[in-house]
This record gives C-alpha cells, structure tokens and sequence, in this order.
C-alpha cells in the first residue's frame, strides 16, 4: 500500500507528518512512501533526506490519491476531493467540532482516524499525538513569555543590588502545563501551578512549583481519561483563585481545554488587575481562548499594558523536534493497524484505541465512540479495625504538663550540681567549665537545627573537632591522677572511632559519585582529605 506524505497547505505551518528518520521506519513496516515536493522543508528536511530514506518524491495530486494519507491538519475541501473512495485518512481531524467534515469524508467512503482523539489509556499514549505537542508548547510558552517579560526570570545578586525572581502562574498541569512549570523553574523563576484534579499536586510540587489550593474545585477524572466542564459552584472557586494568583503574577500560562473549548479563566477584570509589563501565554487559543482577550494567533496589548499571546503554532515554532514526535506516533499507530507488517493496513474495531480514534468507516459517521474505562474502583476490601481507645484530651494536656514540671526539676537539679562543682574546683578549672558548657549549649543547637540530609557532610567537620580532642587526650595520658588517665583513654577511644568512622563515610560517598569506580572499590589513597 502507498503512504502519502503531503505538503501542509495551512498558511504558516511548518510541520509535517513524516521525517526521514520515520519514512524508514514506515517503509520497514512494508508501506512504500511518497512525500510531496517540498513537504518538510520548512522544517529543514530536503527532498534529498526522503529520498535516500526509502521515499519518492511526488506531486500533490499523488500523495492525497494514496491509499493512506497522513497529514498533520485536516484536508481544505480541495484536498478532500482528491482523496480515493476507500482510502484512510491519518490526521488531526477535531471531531468534536467538526461534524460537517466528518460527513465529508463519510460521504467519500474514506476511513478516517483522528489523531487528537486517542483514547486516553495507558497502551494508547505512545500515539497521543496532543500530549506530544502540548509537551512543545508548554516549553515555547515558556520562552516566549520570557521574550516578552521585561525582566530576568530568575533572582539576581549583584554589586548594584538584587532583583526578584519572577513569579509564573499556570493554570492547568496536564501535559502542557508541567511542561510549562519545570522549563520556568529550571530559569529560575517562582513558579506557583492551579489544576481541579488535586492528585496532581505531587507532580506540581516535583517540578520545583507550589500547588495552589482551592477549596471546593477538586474534580475528578472523567471516564475517557479528558477533562470535563466544571460546575457553577467549582467555577466560582476557580474563578476567586485565578483572580487572585494572576493579580500577583508577572507571567501568566493558561492551558484549559475541555474536548477542543477553553472556558474563560481569565477575565477582562483579572487583566486590568494584573502589574504593567506582566505575560499572559494562552495556550488554549486553538480552542477560542481561557483569557478574554485573546485573539487566537494574534499577539495583544491590554490598557494597562497587560501582553496577551494566543499564538496558535507554538508547536510549530520548533518544527524538526515536534515533526518528529508527530511522525513517530504516526509510525506507532500504523505499526499498531499492521500486524503483519506487510504493508497491509488493518482496521480493528474491536480494538479499543482503533475504535477511539475511528470517525467514519464505510460511508458511517462512528464518532463518538463508546465510552473507554480508564480506571476501575479498588476491590472492596475488609472493615477496618475500630481504632483502638486512646487518652482523652484531657489526659494528653495533663500527661504533657507533668513531664514539663519533671523536665523543669531535673533541669533545675542539673544547674545545682554543676554550680557545686564549680565552686568546689581549683580557680583554674572554671574557665574550662565555663568553655565546656558553651561548647555544649553551641552543639546542640547547631547539630539540632541542621537538617538530617547533611549530617553526613558534617562528618568533615566534626573529624576536625575529633582531631583536636585526640590530641589533647594523648598529652593528658600517663599523668599521675588516675582520674585524668581514665578520662584521657575513654576520650582518645571515642575520638579515634569518631574519626575513622567519618573517613570510612567519607570515602564510601566519594566512590558513589566517581564514574567507573564499584562502590566497594579500594580508594586511593588521600582521595578523602
């Protein structure tokens, strides 16, 4: 069977359906390719890279008459009329608001698979061409807020002063939005991140961002895996949030888009409230737009001197990276409809992704497809144990001011004893008392305050410590006071151990992170000093 790859007729794309890299894959499969003159040049892939990938060159007439056409964006409605009755159409179709082209193209009997209508399932995401390209768009948002911010999105330190770094707000982290948070936390910036689906918070907070709550917003995933409508009441709770958060924000990123629409999250008035010079970057401008303002593909400027981007080919601005993430789920899919990989294409109803992603089969309009369950409630498990019988209150409270009055007592006791010592010492030994207890007081709350994920790297440090003390235990051995001796021993044993102990850490750390070097290796010698 033949595969055409057509030059995108859509003014300003620069994408295309297949690279070199995935015409040879293609061609693996048993498919023979033709790829339209000039197809992926705009995305810098010449002719002469398809051809010695496995493909022939040809016109437009002969990539749409083949019997399967993969494109990027759905044919104009010449391009449909150069389609062949039986053919398959590989494309991004937008069913959902579309209809009128999927009557089209049922009514030229082509077998039409939509590319942005994946089933959202595990097995299915190695095609899901939407969370490839939201994955781009996320980091072009990114750096065309950056672009257009009027400062550093990361904090400075310099002779004339420091500057802040800035903060980004982004609404939604699906694929697009955690895209969108880790390229702004990797510039530096304070990166604060909204969704209604609140098990998301722990992959918000990995990135380096803060999970904004809002109480009464939280839902919960739909049946097909896509993102649903929210109710009054949750639309109401969001709305009070991104009031907020974009009032405090220098770079707003919105991403909501709900089966190809994108409520209004930001309002005229969240704009009027936002600084002068501030960014918002609406990604959900395919669909109409999250912000008021937008213009879908058009670059704006509110009164208050508030950005507005809603360009629409984001991903297409890095078009060799996306062109081959587009042309890989391609292959993925075809490698999926060609079992045999003889070249023959196979389409399986029965086959729960094939089916999602079917708009019209047969001269039939398929579309929507039955239901996909992506998820299934855990198995009831059994009661649990009542919990068991604890203090009350009232016995906690009490229990905790007896061990206070104990603690104070001791406390008290201690500082006695030590003042009778004191007194009771040569006039000599009080500078040392007094030297011992500050050491003390200074340790602990030194060693108290640092976090447990360094008291490895302290081991440096206290070695140091133990190194004097050792010393200082070695001059007082063999003296004639027994009692100084056997202080003296207990002291240099402690110390030793301290200070091995802390070489032996020391040099297992440094071979972790030695290329080359197993973790039980001998080390060479001096490596730890």
């Amino acid at each position: 069977m033949l595969i055409g790859i057509p030059r995108e007729s859509r003014a300003g794309e620069r994408l295309v359906a297949a690279t070199p890299a995935t015409v040879r894959k293609l061609v693996a499969l048993g498919y023979d390719v033709v790829v339209e003159t000039g197809a992926g040049e705009r995305a810098s892939l010449p002719n002469k890279a398809y051809v010695e990938a496995g493909a022939r060159i040809g016109e437009r007439a002969d990539v749409w008459s083949c019997d399967v056409v993969t494109s990027v964006n759905a044919p104009t409605g010449a391009e449909l009329d150069l389609l062949s009755p039986g053919s398959t159409l590989v494309s991004q179709l937008a069913p959902a608001t579309r209809p009128e082209l999927m009557d089209a193209l049922a009514e030229r009997r082509v077998t039409a698979l939509a590319l942005d209508a994946v089933p959202r399932i595990s097995r299915a995401q190695a095609l899901d061409v939407l969370s490839a390209q939201s994955n781009v768009a996320g980091y072009r948002a990114v750096v065309e807020a950056a672009e257009e911010f009027g400062g550093m999105f990361t904090g400075q330190v310099t002779a004339a002063g420091t500057t802040p770094p800035a903060t980004v707000f982004v609404i939604g982290a699906g694929v697009a939005g955690l895209a969108a948070i880790g390229t702004a936390s990797s510039l530096g910036a304070k990166v604060r991140a909204f969704d209604v689906r609140p098990e998301v918070a722990e992959q918000i907070e990995s990135l380096g961002a803060t999970y904004v709550q809002a109480e009464g917003a939280s839902q919960e995933v739909s049946a097909d895996g896509y993102a649903r409508a929210l109710t009054d009441d949750q639309e109401a709770a969001t709305q009070r949030t991104y009031a907020v958060e974009s009032s405090g924000a220098d770079v707003v990123i919105t991403t909501a888009l709900v089966r190809g629409t994108a409520p209004t999250t930001i309002t005229a008035e969240m704009v009027a409230a936002m600084r002068p010079g501030s960014v918002i970057v609406d990604l959900a401008a395919t669909g109409g737009g999250n912000c008021e303002l937008t213009v879908p593909g058009e670059r704006v400027v509110s009164d208050n001197d508030v950005v507005v981007l809603g360009y629409t080919d984001l991903p297409g601005r890095m078009p060799q990276h996306t062109s081959q993430l587009l042309g890989t789920n391609v292959v993925n899919l075809l490698t999926l409809l060609t079992p045999a990989k003889d070249g023959n294409l196979t389409v399986d109803l029965e086959d729960v992704v094939v089916r999602g992603m079917t708009l019209t089969r047969d001269g039939e309009v398929l579309w929507p497809p039955p239901p996909v369950q992506v998820s299934a409630a855990p198995a009831a498990g059994p009661a649990p144990e009542p919990p068991l019988s604890g203090p009350t209150p009232a016995e906690q409270a009490a229990a905790h001011r007896s061990r206070s009055r104990r603690n104070g007592v001791l406390a008290a006791v201690a500082a006695v004893l030590a003042g009778l010592a004191v007194a009771a010492s040569p006039p000599d030994a009080v500078g040392h008392f007094t030297v011992f207890a500050l050491a003390v007081v200074v340790g602990f709350y030194v060693i108290s305050a640092v976090t447990h994920a360094l008291h490895t790297p302290l081991m440096a440090q206290t070695n140091a410590i133990s190194g004097i003390i050792l010393v200082g235990a070695l001059l007082q051995i063999g003296v004639d006071d027994w009692v100084v001796t056997t202080l003296a021993v207990a002291a240099a044993t402690v110390a030793s151990i301290n200070v091995f102990g802390g070489f032996l850490v020391a040099n297992r750390m440094i071979r972790m992170f030695r290329k080359g070097t197993p973790s039980g290796a001998a080390m060479t010698p001096g490596v730890a000093r």
